[in-house]
Formats: structure tokens, C-alpha cells, sequence
């Protein structure tokens, strides 16, 4: 998925990382106050990956109630997640539990921490505000500080560089960690600096935060306060919320709240995963912490949950995480509902896998990971005893997917005439007067059947429940609607796909749950029960999304190097695309395959012999970078196919996709290339031999 070769990870010797130069996607932090200064990072290759193809959904403020930031701080950063287009570690770290999340911010121990925008990409889809890290500590800090702050101009400038940066590369915001001891004539520019960045976020990214850490004092020490009071509310009083340092006692939330006044809610009390010096303890106890913080009315943040994978929790990540995140739902409950807007389209992919799946076809059979890949994230319930459930329900991995890497598995046992429900989605979705279409995929066992049940309010009508279920069914109370079956695409066996409209003018759809039953009358008397939820999409039209043809792409391929590796001809290259009506519509993703062709084939004039198309990654952006690509020998063609996908979750058929098509250069021409590059006097030294 990333790209890189096993020559490349193989090679002990590396040369040192030049980001001027061509090379598989990364993403980096900045190191130094000059690097920030002179713009290097705009001419990187690697800027334009780097920038959020996900804009954060317009109006998205900051609710009025205890908010939740999480403070990532996993590894030192820029671990699995860097590699943009996606690497080969199924177990790679992720978080999935968006509902229960209203700001995050990516965080290392570099000057300037930049989201990689997988992060910011999946956290915007769930309408979470991502925050860079401007952080200065040690002898190294206090240098940059006197750098910085030396005049109110040198802090302006710096402050103007951050705010650039971010809306660059369309994150929301900061957090400043300002860890040195200052001379007391410094802090006026620093105050200039927060204040300026604070003010020039906001009129240059409406709805951006600037988040102060409680560091240094308003008197130039370092000096962790613990709670929001005199010493460091002046930062406080010109930025958008404190993170105070999850070193407090119990009736500090409560004193912060008093001195923060109408603007407690901006009061972010620490709480450190990890557990050290922290309240409560941390770790399998973090609600302890949480429970006082949401007591007191003020909000809270969580920093490093990556605790639970670091350290590697029992039994395994997946459930370990699950069960964590279920502690902060228990304490603090859902902070983001969705659906809320249309098309809403899940297909329950947590961004990593053993597979990956197109319309219910398989293309890819190995690991990877991409945090990017993401769709809406299910409300799945964690249930500590899985003994008290008749059926078990996840994520999962290993079972085929209908489309991405993941899917819901349901398995477990149930008698006839009884039923299982586990919720899915928490909405927020009003409805208007045209119908609207649910579809949805199933992969199931015997008479084993898998249905939705739709809850909807309305302030005149009061609750009403929908269930969604297949001919045959008279054991719910509800009223059934029996979905349509949909034709499959024949490379999709075992797969179902329904769908039904509903007309609810005026209501709010408020709850999806999956609906677990028996066929009847029963086929065989087995109490056993397998089904897999594939996808879920919601749309207010039944017609299928209309791709603008590969004739109307503007497709270029760039930074074209040849090579060979173990004998074998290879390329990289980057490969760019645009619609030709800058006007048009935006896609979220693009699936990248490479047909090798042979002279043959390419005589066969479409057809007789059908070459393979191989998927060798996904873009998020209009460009992918193709590194190190093996070549067959008999190749003489590489046609690069760019699949469109759409944010229902709609692929272009790739025979009418767009694509750039690139002749292999015979063995003499490379070799007439290299010659090319020598030196005259080296020429001449072999013309001579």
C-alpha cells in the first residue's frame, strides 16, 4: 500500500531523507525555528499530500456542555501513520471511537508537530476539530524563544508562519506548549505571540482553536499550575481554552470553573492515560478523573490513549481499545451523533486489514493501513461479560468485506421466534419531504437474517420505530417495510443487497440498530447464527452516481525514474489528475490500479486477451506517487487507472475511468539514458576503451 519495495526496506543503509526529492509520501514534522522561517516545506515534494482532503463540515462550533479533547502523543509520532498513502501493518495504531471525541491534537516533541492527514481527513468526516503542536523545551527551546520573542514584529511573524501552515494544510488550530523559563521581559511578546495567533486563526479558518498548556507562568516560570488561576489565565484570557496538566487534586476542577467564569467550558483538565502523577490513576481508571471533571461542568482532556496499545493491554488491541473507550462513554457519554446530513455511507472500515474489497470483489489479499480509508465509525456497545450476550458483534477483519477492509459480524446462537438488537448509529438526520433511500449489504448462514430497526422523534408525532426486514417476518411489534433486493455484481457472490424508501417529513432519525432473527418458517433447526453486515448507505436518491467520464480528466505523470532491481526493470513516478471543469464535483478517493501490458495484448486491440488489472494503493488527493514498481520483461505498456469513488461509497466502473498510460523504455534506451548523464570527460574515457 505504501509503495515502498522489499529492496527498499531491506537496504540497511539509507540515504538521508531529502524532501525535495521524489519519494513515497511522507509525513514530517518541522525541527527548527529556521526551517519554519524560510518556507522549505512548501517546496517539499511531499506538501501537497500532505494537505486534508476532508474539509471540516461547515457551522461545526464548539457545543456548549463538557467537551472531550484527546491529546494523541503515540510513539513520538509519525510512526505507521506517516506513510500517506498507506502501509503494510494491519495491527497499526488507530482510534475509532470519533462519537466520543469533540477536539484532537497530534502530538510529539518536535517544534512544529503537523497532523499527518489521515488524522485530520477521518476526524473531520466525524466533525472533530484536529489541532497541531507548537511546542519549545530544553536549552534548544529557550534559544528559539529569545529568537521569537526578542521583538512584538519576530512574534507576529512566527505567529503568522503557524497559522499559515494550518490552513494550508486545512487543520484547525494549535496547541501551545511553551515548556522553558522565560526572563520576565519576554512575556509580553509572548502574550503578543498567543494573542496574534489566536486572533489571525480565527479570521483566516473560522471555528479554529488556539489551545494554551498550562507551562510557563504569566512571571516567566516554568511552573505546572495544575489548575486554571492567576499565574496562567492571562494566556488563558486570549486563547480559546487551557489544558491544564493532569497533575490536580480533586477540588481543583471545581476552583478552575470559578475562576474561568463563563468560560469554564474552556477549562481542559488533564488526565494522563499513562498514569503518572495523575488524578484518579489513569490507565483502567481513567473514568475516576472523568466523573470529577464532568461533575464540576468543566471539560476534559484525555492525553495519550495510545496507553492501551504501547503497552500492549490483553487479550488483543481491538478489544482492549473497546474496552477502554467504553469507560469515557460510561463517564461522559456520545459528544458527536451522526448521521446528519446526506449521503451518509458506512462501511465500517477502522483504516486497517487484511483485505480490501471493491462492490464486494476482493483486489487486495494483504495487510495495510490508512487511517484515511475510515468511513463513519458504528456506536458499537462494548460488553464486558461476552458470555451474557447470545450473539457477538465486531469488527472485523477476517471475513470478507463488501467494500474497504472491514465489516459487522454478527455470531452466536438464537432460538426461533427470538431476536438480538445492538445500536449502530446515534443520529442526528431531519427529514423533509422527498423520500429517502437506506441500502444496505448481507452476507449470511443458513436462516440466519440480518435487519435494520430505524427510530425516529418528531416534537408534534412524539417516537416512532420502522424495522426493516425481509418478507416472512411477524415477530415485531413495529412496523415492517420489506427493502427490494438489488442485482448483485457477479463477482460478489454470497452477498445481498436491499434497499426500501421512507418518507418521514418532519421527523428525526435518531437511532439505527442492527436487528439479528430467523427466517420463517425455518429452513433447519439450528440455533446457530452467522451474518455480516457489509455497508450502509442513506442518500435522498435511488439513482447511481454519475461519474464524469475518463475523457473529461486532465491525467499527467511526473518525476518519471527508471531502474532495475534484482535483475528486473522498475519506475516510480507521480501520478496528477484534474477534472477539465474546475467547476465540477469533488471526490474523496481515488483507487489506483496498473495494467502491465505486453506487446500482445496491446495487439489484440481490446480484448481477446484480457490483461490484469492490479491495485496498488489509494489516493485521498488528485496524485499518487508509484515507487520502485516492478516491470515484467515482456512489458511494453503501463496503463495507470484512476478509479473515482464517491462519498456514498459509489465506485466508477473502471472501464470508463480515467488513466495514464506510459510506454517502458527498452533496456538500450535506459542504458542510452545513463549514458546521457555521465560526465564528457567519463564519455570519452569509455568511447575510448
Amino acid at each position: 500500500m505504501s509503495g515502498q519495495s522489499n529492496d527498499q526496506k531491506s537496504d540497511p543503509t539509507p540515504p538521508p531523507f531529502d524532501p525535495s526529492k521524489p519519494s513515497v509520501p511522507i509525513s514530517y514534522p518541522i525541527k527548527t525555528l529556521e526551517d519554519l522561517e524560510n518556507g522549505s516545506y512548501y517546496k517539499s515534494f511531499h506538501y501537497p499530500f500532505n494537505k486534508t482532503s476532508v474539509p471540516l463540515r461547515p457551522n461545526t462550533g464548539l457545543a456548549q456542555r463538557p467537551r472531550v479533547l484527546v491529546c494523541h502523543d503515540m510513539q513520538g509520532g509519525y510512526v505507521d501513520d506517516k506513510w500517506i498513502q498507506g502501509g503494510e501493518n494491519s495491527g497499526a495504531y488507530a482510534i475509532w471511537h470519533w462519537y466520543l471525541i469533540d477536539v484532537f491534537v497530534y502530538f510529539s516533541h518536535y517544534l512544529v508537530t503537523l497532523p499527518p492527514p489521515c488524522w485530520t481527513n477521518t476526524a473531520h468526516t466525524h466533525g472533530v476539530k484536529v489541532l497541531g503542536t507548537f511546542i519549545v523545551e530544553g536549552e534548544e527551546g529557550t534559544a528559539t524563544c529569545n529568537k521569537m520573542l526578542s521583538t512584538k514584529e519576530s512574534a507576529h511573524k512566527y505567529a503568522e508562519l503557524l497559522v499559515k501552515l494550518a490552513v494550508a494544510l486545512g487543520f484547525d488550530g494549535w496547541l501551545l506548549n511553551m515548556e522553558v523559563d522565560l526572563d520576565i521581559s519576554q512575556i509580553p511578546n509572548l502574550k503578543e505571540f498567543v494573542s496574534y495567533v489566536t486572533q489571525t486563526m480565527h479570521s483566516s479558518a473560522p471555528g479554529s482553536l488556539v489551545i494554551w498548556y498550562d507551562s510557563v507562568t504569566i512571571d516567566g516560570t516554568l511552573s505546572w499550575q495544575n489548575q486554571l488561576n492567576e499565574k496562567n489565565k492571562p494566556f488563558f484570557d486570549i486563547s480559546d481554552g487551557i489544558f491544564v496538566n493532569y497533575s490536580w487534586e480533586e477540588d481543583f476542577p471545581k476552583l478552575s470553573a470559578t475562576v474561568a467564569g463563563d468560560r469554564k467550558l474552556d477549562v481542559y483538565m488533564g488526565i494522563d492515560v499513562f498514569g503518572r502523577g495523575t488524578y484518579g490513576g489513569g490507565q483502567w481508571t481513567t473514568n475516576v478523573a472523568l466523573d470529577v471533571i464532568k461533575k464540576d461542568n468543566v471539560s476534559a482532556t484525555i492525553f495519550a490513549p495510545g496507553w492501551v496499545y504501547e503497552t500492549k493491554q490483553p487479550p488483543d488491541f481491538q478489544t482492549a481499545q473497546n474496552r477502554w473507550w467504553s469507560l469515557v462513554e460510561k463517564s461522559w457519554g456520545i459528544v458527536q451523533n451522526y448521521p446528519k446530513t446526506l449521503p451518509f455511507y458506512s462501511n465500517f472500515d477502522q483504516g486497517r486489514g487484511n483485505h480490501i474489497s471493491v462492490d464486494g470483489a476482493q483486489i487486495l489479499s494483504t495487510q495495510w493501513n490508512n487511517i484515511s480509508s475510515q468511513t463513519f465509525q458504528p456506536f458499537l456497545e462494548y460488553v464486558d461479560d461476552s458470555t451474557s450476550k447470545t450473539i457477538e458483534v465486531h469488527v472485523d477483519f477476517k471475513e470478507a468485506s463488501f467494500n474497504g477492509g472491514g465489516n459487522i459480524t454478527f455470531k452466536g446462537t438464537l432460538e426461533a421466534g427470538a431476536s438480538f438488537s445492538t445500536r449502530l448509529f446515534s443520529g442526528q438526520l431531519l427529514l423533509g419531504p422527498l423520500p429517502v433511500y437506506f441500502t444496505y449489504s448481507v452476507s449470511s448462514e443458513g436462516n440466519s437474517q440480518l435487519g435494520l430497526s430505524l427510530e425516529f422523534s418528531s416534537e408534534t408525532e412524539g417516537k416512532k420505530k420502522l424495522f426493516l426486514a425481509s418478507q416472512g417476518t411477524n415477530q415485531f411489534s413495529s412496523e415492517v417495510l420489506v427493502p427490494r433486493r438489488l442485482t448483485t455484481p457477479d463477482n460478489a457472490p454470497g452477498w445481498v443487497m436491499q434497499e426500501v424508501s421512507i418518507a418521514m417529513n418532519g421527523y428525526t432519525l435518531t437511532e439505527i440498530h442492527a436487528v439479528c432473527y430467523k427466517q420463517q418458517p425455518e429452513i433447519t433447526n439450528t440455533t446457530e447464527y452467522f451474518a455480516v453486515l457489509g455497508d450502509i448507505k442513506i442518500s435522498n436518491s435511488r439513482n447511481n452516481t454519475e461519474f464524469p467520464p475518463s475523457i473529461s480528466w486532465i491525467v499527467d505523470g511526473q518525476d518519471i525514474e527508471w531502474g532495475t532491481s534484482q535483475g528486473s526493470k522498475t519506475v516510480s513516478l507521480k501520478i496528477s489528475w484534474k477534472p477539465e471543469d474546475e467547476k465540477g464535483p469533488l471526490f474523496p478517493k481515488y483507487n489506483i490500479y496498473v495494467e502491465k501490458l505486453s506487446k500482445q495484448s496491446i495487439r489484440t486491440l481490446k480484448g481477446t486477451l484480457e490483461s490484469v488489472r492490479e491495485y496498488i494503493g489509494v489516493a485521498h488527493i488528485e496524485a499518487f506517487y508509484v515507487s520502485q514498481l516492478v516491470i515484467p520483461s515482456d512489458t511494453s505498456s503501463l496503463k495507470f487507472i484512476i478509479q473515482v469513488c464517491n462519498v456514498d461509497g459509489a465506485s466508477q466502473n473502471l472501464d470508463d475511468a480515467p488513466f495514464f498510460q506510459l510506454d517502458v523504455q527498452s533496456s538500450t534506451n535506459i542504458l542510452s539514458l545513463l549514458f546521457g548523464c555521465l560526465p564528457p570527460l567519463v564519455k570519452k574515457f569509455i568511447a575510448y576503451l
